[in-house]
């Protein structure tokens, strides 16, 4: 018998917490027209989007948020049609909490 030890990898640091959405959030990139995104992992830092469209990363974005309207943001990554970004001022912990309730999934 084979016997090793094993140390689990290190999960990345986080700035803040995150909480799996489900929310539609219009998006326009710079000299862009709008494209409809999904967002399904928020924090108060950024989220990741579902898109329709394809994204350039290290593109600003506007995200327009239900009940916050436009946040301005910048795409950190990009993969086929699903984008992170990371928002240019941090949402308020009350703002990212009704959100949460709002369109929070818990599963």
């Amino acid at each position: 018998m084979f016997a090793a030890e094993y140390a689990p990898a290190a999960r990345p640091f986080r700035r803040s917490k995150r909480a799996r959405v489900a929310l539609d959030a219009p998006a326009e990139q710079s000299g862009m027209s709008r494209t409809l995104c999904k967002v399904v992992d928020l924090s108060v830092h950024g989220c990741r989007l579902l898109t329709f469209s394809s994204m350039d990363s290290n593109q600003p974005i506007w995200l327009n948020l239900p009940g916050l309207g436009m946040i301005a943001a910048v795409v950190v990554w990009a993969d086929d049609l699903v984008a992170g970004c990371v928002f240019q001022a941090p949402l308020s912990n009350e703002s990212f909490d009704a959100l949460v309730s709002r369109h929070g999934l818990t599963h």
